[in-house]
């Protein structure tokens, strides 16, 4: 979209006042369709949004469109010219080209005048007078049938049958590989094609730059300027015309200050759209006094925030928490915070420029620090809550919200990490959000957090020791084991030194899982029954416990100890049905998967491992899914019953998927001989029934899949194409009894 502005090159028409465009018209084709069935069915139609998000060009355009359903005409006003609301009748007198001398209201000539006439009328520009655009709206479509009214304001008329089509920025990058949803900052993305922002940047480069052209060398960073931008058209278009000076490169660079560097707009555009800053700028002087300061306030969020957590940062210091939900919703109104909907409800945001200009004033009045603590106490009580909850039947409900407030957590971490004496809270809240670290696929982040936190803060606290067992147990299911054994010892022995029971509990408990992937399931099983003892003895039941009973029983199948295995495996599954818990459950899956294929039960196991990376993937818990997805690649070799093929082609694309997911998380099987064993003996079996050729590719095409369609794939919800691998062949080379663990325990 080009800026709002639709003053430049207009013209003169037989019936009618539009603008002709003078640069081309890019995306937004959802919205003009949804626009033109509004005009089809409604009389008054507002288009609402943020300062430059382009509703003027999408009203134009669609009015234009529509041109051919009035024939008295389509008529342009551009309100905005207009600072009186007194002459707001006149302005649209003179747009109809229509001439009264008389000291009738100019309300009264228009309906006069207008009488028995089917026209489009375009308020352009109306939110510095909405209650008499309102008014002048109202009071034409009582009196005149054959008018509608196409509005574009900031904020909506408010008025009797009004129909509202609120406009999005841009599309800024491709669509999620396993859905087509809404994309962030705004519109929905089409797959297959590039973001509208993007096109948008590279039409508007060529007029500054005729010989720029988008390659695969400058697409990613195109993208991630655009991105920068909040896909806001106005944003963009003067980012393009920044490349008279600067690579795209530098224009990025320099987006910390971009309300200084995105000027230069059209000079035929109207004055607050030259700017970045006077766009922004007049949505600022529209709002009252609160607005303004809650607008301050609230620039303290990252990404989303929900009404309560807007009352606890926010209030106090003129505003109170009880006036929050009308300042909230006249933000809304004036498209300075964007509403969301949610499966908890509504949840509000602010793009990242709005949010910029409302730091800038938040800095200025001197109360920055203040807000920022706010926010990090809130979130602090957010980890805290997902913690305590994480264990029970609101499990995954407490992934999706620690999702939802994850950009505000780097937040209030960052804020912690940066501010001197906040070090032991950054350690705290690091440590207790080890549950969203380890179980939603957050591994690589989380050990950041903690590293940077644990460098800063060597006392020995009770938030060093958590921090330093989290740390340990992340850095082991990495196959880290060089960071995991000195960060586990330490928390193990100042855990003795200050009497901090808990801590040793998990210290110990995490050194077996050390141990565990070390290849020592020996001592590993004696550590899980010295950590459970622990457990036992603090009356602590949650969903480390239930791991510490589920790796126990690995242990002793690791060991060739089936029944002991089978028994923590059954207690295990018993407790996470008494409590509701699926996160270990799902990991209770994966080893009655693997004891059931011990046993012999190929179809139950199968079962097992399937419902193992559904699970896990409700959680995005890439370690699970890759655990089970292992699992059945090696079931993939063994026929489920009498009668039965097997699927040595199948077998080989699981295991190529499963190696990108291994690239997510950390050594493919922690680096672990035992861990390995299962899948080197499905390798083993493709090699021996299946071609090199054959081999290969299907592992190449397992490994380009992503994450949906390797979940998918694993789920058995995609037609597997023919092929060899599906033909009955010769029964694959039985396991040889060395070297071990390549056999069945």
């Amino acid at each position: 979209m080009s800026s709002e502005s639709t003053t430049a090159g207009r013209r003169d028409t037989t019936i009618g006042s539009l603008p002709a465009e003078v640069t081309s018209f890019v995306g937004r084709q959802e919205e003009l369709t949804t626009l033109a069935g509004l005009l089809g069915r409604a009389r008054l139609v507002t288009v609402t949004g943020p300062g430059g998000v382009g509703k003027s060009r999408l009203a134009v355009r669609a009015a234009a469109g529509a041109a051919d359903r009035f024939p008295d005409g389509v008529w342009l006003v551009e309100v905005a010219e207009v600072q009186d609301s007194l002459l707001l009748g006149h302005a649209v007198l003179e747009a109809l080209r229509l001439t009264d001398s008389t000291a009738r209201p100019p309300l009264d000539v228009l309906i006069e005048q207008l009488a028995g006439r089917r026209l489009l009328l375009v308020l352009d520009g109306c939110e510095h007078l909405v209650a008499a655009c309102a008014e002048l709206a109202n009071g034409l479509l009582q009196a005149v049938p054959g008018l509608r009214v196409l509005a574009t304001s900031r904020e909506s008329l408010q008025t009797a049958g009004e129909h509202l089509l609120p406009v999005a920025p841009l599309p800024v990058g491709p669509c999620p590989a396993d859905r087509t949803a809404p994309n962030a900052p705004g519109g929905r993305c089409r797959p297959g094609r590039r973001p509208d922002a993007v096109l948008l940047f590279v039409d508007r480069a060529r007029a500054v730059l005729p010989t720029f052209t988008l390659t695969a060398a400058n697409e990613a960073e195109i993208t991630q300027l655009c991105r920068r931008l909040d896909g806001i058209p106005l944003a963009v278009e003067l980012a393009a015309g920044r490349l008279r000076a600067l690579s795209v490169e530098q224009i990025t660079a320099r987006l910390d200050d971009r309300f200084r560097l995105l000027t230069g707009g059209s000079r035929s555009a109207l004055p607050r759209h030259q700017t970045l800053r006077t766009t922004i700028g007049w949505s600022h002087e529209l709002c009252t006094v609160q607005e303004r300061l809650l607008w301050a306030r609230l620039s303290v969020f990252a990404g989303g925030f929900e009404l309560e957590a807007a009352e606890y940062v926010c209030a106090g210091d003129g505003i109170e928490a009880e006036e929050m939900l009308e300042l909230v919703a006249d933000l809304v109104a004036k498209s300075v915070v964007l509403r969301e909907d949610s499966r908890f409800g509504v949840r509000y945001r602010m793009l990242d420029t709005l949010r910029e200009y409302g730091g800038q004033w938040l800095r200025a009045t001197g109360d920055e620090q203040r807000l920022l603590r706010r926010h990090r106490d809130w979130y602090l009580g957010v980890a805290t809550w997902g913690e305590v909850e994480w264990f029970g039947p609101r499990q995954p409900e407490t992934a999706e919200r620690t999702r939802l407030a994850h950009p505000n957590l780097r937040a209030a971490l960052e804020f912690c990490l940066a501010e001197p004496g906040e070090e032991q809270i950054a350690l705290l809240l690091a440590g207790t959000l080890w549950f969203y670290w380890v179980g939603c696929g957050h591994l690589g982040e989380g050990r950041h957090w903690l590293d940077r936190a644990l460098a800063l803060a060597p006392e020995p606290t009770e938030a060093r020791a958590k921090a330093l067992w989290v740390t340990g147990y992340m850095a082991t299911l990495q196959g880290d084991l060089h960071r995991a054994g000195p960060a586990l010892e330490e928390c193990r022995r100042q855990a003795l030194e200050t009497g901090d029971d808990r801590a040793l509990a998990y210290a110990v408990h995490r050194q077996g899982c050390a141990a565990l992937i070390g290849d020592e399931p020996a001592r590993a099983a004696e550590l899980f029954e010295e950590a459970l003892w622990h457990y036992n003895a603090l009356g602590e039941l949650n969903s480390n416990v239930l791991m510490a009973m589920f790796e126990l029983g690995i242990a002793h199948l690791f060991q060739g100890e089936t029944e002991t295995g089978e028994l923590w495996i059954g207690r295990v599954r018993e407790l996470c049905e008494e409590h509701g818990e699926q996160w270990a459950y799902a990991y209770g899956l994966y080893a009655m998967a693997y004891g059931q294929w011990l046993d012999g039960d190929v179809r139950l196991a199968r079962a097992y491992a399937r419902e193992c990376v559904r699970l896990n993937y409700t959680f995005r818990d890439l370690l699970g899914i890759v655990l089970g997805m292992e699992v059945l690649a090696l079931l993939e070799t063994e026929p489920a019953g009498p009668g039965e093929e097997y699927d040595l082609v199948e077998a080989r694309v699981l295991q190529g998927a499963a190696h990108r997911i291994w690239q997510g998380v950390g050594k493919p099987f922690f680096g672990s001989h035992t861990f390995n064993g299962a899948h080197l003996e499905c390798e083993a079996r493709a090699r021996a029934g299946l071609t090199e050729q054959e081999f290969s590719e299907a592992f190449e095409h397992g490994s380009g899949l992503n994450l949906a369609e390797a979940v998918r794939r694993a789920l058995g919800g995609e037609d597997r194409p023919g092929g060899p691998g599906h033909l009955p062949c010769p029964r694959p080379a039985p396991c040889s009894p060395s070297p071990a663990p390549a056999c069945r325990p």
